[in-house]
C-alpha cells in the first residue's frame, strides 16, 4: 500500500459535507488501518489566546496568539491537536517528517506565544479519520486531489487562502473547478 502520509488531501467542489467544503487537509497518519488529518483552512470563532485562557494557561500578550484556531475534523472536536515544526520534548508528540510534528499534550499549549515554543505552530480542535479503505474510496469517487506538502501552505499562507494556494501548487485554477463529475 503506497502511504499519503505527510500529504495534503484538496477537497473537490463535490464535496459537499459541511466540515470538508473547500477543506485542505493535512494527512497525519494514512496505512491500511486508515487515515487521519488536520484541517488546517477552516478557522473556528476562537483565537488562540481565547482557548488558553478557557483552559487556564497563563500566557503572554502577543499577536502570535490571536490567530484563529481551526476546525480540524469532526472527530473529538473538544480535543486539541498541535501541528508544529520540529521541536522534541514535549510529553505526546509524534513526528510526521523531517519537517513537521504533531503534539496533543498540554504542554505545548503552555510554551505558546513564548521562547519556547516551537517557531511554527497551528491550533486545531478535533481530527478527520478514515477508516480502512475510506478514503481511498473518497479519492476513487473523485472528492480529494492529493497534493504535495509544502510548510509554506500551512504556516506562511492566510488561513483563507490555503485551499487556492494548494490548488494552483499542482497547476490548478479553482474558478474552472466545477462541482459536477462526469464520468467518461
Amino acid at each position: 500500500m503506497h502511504t499519503l502520509q505527510n500529504h495534503f488531501l484538496l477537497a473537490m467542489p463535490s464535496l459537499q459535507d459541511p466540515y470538508f467544503e473547500r477543506s485542505l487537509v493535512y494527512l497525519c497518519e494514512h496505512n491500511a488501518e486508515g487515515a487521519m488529518g488536520l484541517v488546517i483552512n477552516i478557522p473556528t470563532d476562537m483565537q488562540v489566546d481565547e482557548l488558553l485562557e478557557q483552559v487556564k494557561i497563563d500566557h503572554p500578550a502577543t499577536q502570535a496568539l490571536k490567530q484563529p484556531v481551526l476546525q480540524g475534523g469532526p472527530v473529538a472536536s473538544d480535543r486539541g491537536f498541535v501541528l508544529h515544526s520540529h521541536r522534541a520534548g514535549f510529553g505526546s508528540s509524534l513526528t510526521l517528517s523531517d519537517e513537521l510534528m504533531v503534539t496533543t499534550s498540554r504542554d505545548i499549549l503552555e510554551t505558546l506565544g513564548t521562547a519556547e515554543a516551537p517557531s511554527h505552530w497551528l491550533v486545531t480542535l478535533g481530527y478527520a479519520g478514515w477508516s480502512a479503505g475510506q478514503l481511498e474510496q473518497e479519492l476513487s469517487d473523485g472528492a480529494w486531489l492529493i497534493v504535495p506538502v509544502d510548510t509554506r501552505l500551512i504556516f506562511a499562507t492566510p488561513v483563507h487562502e490555503r485551499w487556492g494556494k494548494a490548488a494552483a501548487s499542482i497547476g490548478i485554477n479553482t474558478l474552472h473547478l466545477s462541482s459536477q463529475i462526469g464520468h467518461a
